[in-house]
C-alpha cells in the first residue's frame, strides 16, 4: 500500500466534486492556504491526499470549496474504513485493495464500483480524521488551539471558521430515485436498495423498518374494522382483540430483528467492525492523556459529569414529569366541564364540545414534547459525554421517558384508576388522530412549503431556464446549500414508537387506531420520500448493523403493552366471571400469564 500511496501523486484524474466545504466569509488567507494545503497533502506528511478546488461565484466571493478525490485514492479510503462489499463467489467481505480483483463489478475503469455515497463518506472519514501535528492553534486565529492529534475539522466547525460541509446531490440519480420512489403512485415495496445506494444505511433502514411497520399493522387493521363495526356499543368485548393484540406486539419486532439482519448482510454493514469512537465535537475538557491510546486530548472527569447528571438532569426530568402530570390533571377538569355542560343541555353543540378537551390537550403535548426536546438536547449537550453514542443513549432516554409519560399517562390514568372505557375510547382516537394530524403538517407540509418558496426566489434571481439539467455546478450548490440540514431519523423513529404505543397498550378499546396508524404511515413514506429529495441538503452515509436502540425502545413498549393488555383481560366482565369466589386466583393467574 505504501508504493500505492507514493504513485497517486502522478495519477491526476478528471475532477468530480463530491463534498462542498464554506468557509465563514472574510476567513484570513493564511487560514485558507494552509487548510486546504493539508487537504492536498499525502498522507505521510499528514494530510488527506484529496483534490479540492476554489468554485468562484458570480459575485467573486471564494468562500466554497469542492472535495473530491482520484478513483485510486477512494480504492484506498474504502479498505481504511472498512467497507464491505460483494465477492465474486457472493461472499460478502471487507474491501482491500491487494484483492481487489476478486470483487464482483471489480474493474480499474469502473468508476461505479463504489456507489457516490460509499465515496462521499470516505471523504467526510479522511477530512474527519484530519490532525493536528505541532500546530497550537489555526493560523490567522491565536483563540483557536489545537494540540497533536486534535481533529482540524472539528476545531474549525466549533471555532465558526468552518460554516457547514455536505455532500452533493447527484442530479440524474435522484430524478431516477424519486420517480421508482414516490414520483408514480403504485402499491408495492419502496426501492430499498436505491435509496441506500443514494443515502446510506440509516436512511434505508429507517425506511425498511417504516415499510415492515405498515405492513405488520395490516392485520390489526383488518381485525379491527369488523370488531369496530360489530362489537361498537359493547365496551367489554375487547377479549379476543386484546389476546392477539399481545401476540402481535411481541411478535413483529421478532421477525423485524430477522429482516433487519438480512439486509444488513445485502448491504454489508452486518459483517462491518465498530470503528474506534472519537471523542464528540461538542466535548471540551482539560488537555491531558488519555489512558487507553497514549494520545493527548481534552480529558474531563467522570464524576462530575455523574454529579451533573445526578444533581440537575435528573431533578429536572423529574420536575418536567410532575408539570406534566399537572396539566393532565387539569384536562380531566376540563373533561367533567364538558360533561356537565352538555348533560344540561343536550344539544348538537354539546356533544360537539366533548371532543374538545381532548383535541386541546392533544395539542398542548405536542407543544410540550417540543419545548421539552429542546431543553433536552441542552442538558445532555451540557452534561459533556465523551463519545456521540453515549450523548445519544442519554437524549434518548430523557425525550422517550418524557414522551412516553406525557403521551399516555391520561390513557393509563382513565383505564385503571378511573375504569372509564367511553372516555378512554374517545381520548385514544382524539390523541392519536390529533398527533398525526399536526405532525404531518409539522414535519413534511411546512418544510416543503418553506422550500419551494425559497426555491422560486433563487431560480428567479438565477434567471435559469426550468430544467434540472440546466442547472450549472455553481447554481446548483448555491441551492443546496440554503436548503435545510437533516438532523437525523430521531424525531421520526420517536413518531413510530409513540405510534406503536397508541396502537399496542389500549388498541383493544378503541380497534381502528391501526386503520389510522396505516393511514398516516402510507402518507407518511410519501411525505418522508419527498422531504428527503426536495426539502433537505443530502446528508452525509452513515453505515449501521440495525435501528440501534429503538429495538430495545420499542421491545420495552412491547412488554409494557403485554402488561396492559393482560390488566385489561383480566377487567373484563367475561373473565371476572370466572372467578366469581376468589379475586386472588384472578390476580395470580393474570400475573402468570403475563
Amino acid at each position: 500500500v505504501v508504493e500505492t500511496w507514493s504513485f497517486l501523486d502522478t495519477v491526476e484524474s478528471n475532477f468530480r466534486p463530491l463534498v462542498v466545504i464554506e468557509l465563514a466569509k472574510g476567513t484570513k488567507e493564511e487560514t485558507i492556504e494552509w487548510f486546504t494545503k493539508r487537504i492536498v497533502d499525502k498522507k505521510a506528511n499528514g494530510g488527506a491526499q484529496l483534490l479540492i478546488k476554489p468554485l468562484v461565484m458570480e459575485n467573486g466571493v471564494e468562500n466554497i470549496y469542492l472535495v473530491g478525490a482520484s478513483h485510486l485514492r477512494l480504492l484506498l479510503g474504502a479498505e481504511a474504513v472498512g467497507l464491505v462489499k460483494e465477492c465474486s463467489d457472493n461472499s460478502m467481505r471487507t474491501f482491500t485493495y491487494s484483492s481487489r480483483k476478486t470483487f464482483k463489478d471489480f474493474a480499474d475503469d469502473n468508476h461505479n464500483f463504489l456507489t457516490m455515497a460509499e465515496c462521499q463518506y470516505i471523504i467526510k472519514h479522511e477530512l474527519e480524521n484530519l490532525r493536528a501535528k505541532n500546530e497550537k492553534m489555526i493560523p490567522g486565529y491565536p483563540q483557536a488551539k489545537l494540540y497533536p492529534g486534535k481533529s482540524i475539522v472539528r476545531r474549525l466547525l466549533t471555532s465558526g471558521i468552518l460554516v457547514q460541509i455536505f455532500p452533493l446531490h447527484d442530479r440524474e440519480e435522484l430524478k431516477k430515485l424519486r420517480h421508482s420512489w414516490y414520483g408514480r403512485v403504485k402499491v408495492g415495496y419502496q426501492p430499498l436498495d436505491d435509496i441506500r445506494c443514494y443515502f446510506g444505511e440509516t436512511i434505508a433502514l429507517y425506511f425498511g423498518f417504516l415499510e415492515y411497520f405498515t405492513f405488520a399493522l395490516i392485520p390489526m387493521a383488518v381485525i379491527g374494522i369488523p370488531y369496530y363495526v360489530f362489537a361498537w356499543e359493547d365496551y367489554d368485548k375487547y377479549v379476543m382483540f386484546a389476546t392477539f393484540n399481545l401476540l402481535w406486539s411481541t411478535v413483529i419486532l421478532e421477525v423485524w430483528k430477522r429482516i433487519c439482519a438480512i439486509l444488513t448482510y445485502r448491504w454489508g454493514t452486518l459483517l462491518m467492525k465498530r470503528q474506534f469512537e472519537e471523542p464528540r465535537p461538542g466535548f471540551h475538557g482539560v488537555l491531558g492523556i488519555n489512558p487507553v491510546t497514549g494520545r493527548e486530548e481534552p480529558v474531563y472527569s467522570s464524576l462530575k459529569r455523574q454529579l451533573r447528571i445526578y444533581l440537575v438532569s435528573l431533578p429536572f426530568v423529574c420536575l418536567c414529569l410532575y408539570f406534566s402530570l399537572y396539566v393532565m390533571m387539569i384536562y380531566f377538569d376540563l373533561e367533567q366541564w364538558a360533561l356537565d355542560y352538555h348533560r344540561e343541555n343536550e344539544s348538537n353543540f354539546s356533544s360537539l364540545m366533548l371532543y374538545v378537551p381532548s383535541i386541546i390537550y392533544a395539542v398542548v403535548i405536542e407543544i410540550m414534547n417540543r419545548i421539552y426536546r429542546y431543553a433536552a438536547e441542552f442538558l445532555t449537550s451540557w452534561e459533556n459525554h465523551r463519545l456521540e453514542s453515549s450523548y445519544q443513549n442519554h437524549l434518548i432516554l430523557k425525550v422517550l421517558v418524557f414522551n412516553f409519560l406525557n403521551c399516555f399517562a391520561s390513557l393509563f390514568y382513565i383505564a385503571f384508576v378511573l375504569f372509564d372505557m367511553k372516555l378512554l375510547r374517545q381520548s385514544l382516537a382524539t390523541l392519536l388522530i390529533t398527533s398525526q394530524i399536526l405532525n404531518q403538517f409539522a414535519e413534511s407540509l411546512l418544510p416543503y412549503w418553506l422550500q419551494k418558496r425559497y426555491n422560486r426566489r433563487m431560480k428567479k434571481r438565477m434567471c435559469s431556464q426550468k430544467t434540472d439539467r440546466d442547472l450549472s455546478i455553481a447554481e446548483q450548490v448555491n441551492m443546496e446549500k440554503e436548503m435545510g440540514t437533516y438532523l437525523g431519523t430521531f424525531d421520526d423513529y420517536l413518531e413510530l414508537f409513540l405510534q406503536f404505543g397508541y396502537v399496542s397498550l389500549f388498541s383493544c378499546v378503541y380497534p381502528l387506531a391501526a386503520v389510522f396508524a396505516v393511514l398516516n404511515n402510507i402518507t407518511e413514506i410519501y411525505s418522508d420520500a419527498l422531504k428527503m429529495c426536495r426539502v433537505y441538503k443530502r446528508p452525509f452515509a452513515e453505515p449501521t448493523a440495525n435501528i440501534g436502540v429503538w429495538q430495545l425502545a420499542f421491545e420495552t413498549m412491547s412488554v409494557i403493552s403485554v402488561v396492559t393488555n393482560c390488566i385489561l383481560i383480566g377487567m373484563s366482565p367475561q373473565v371476572d366471571a370466572l372467578f366469581p369466589d376468589s379475586k386472588m386466583d384472578l390476580v395470580l393467574t393474570v400475573a402468570l400469564v403475563e
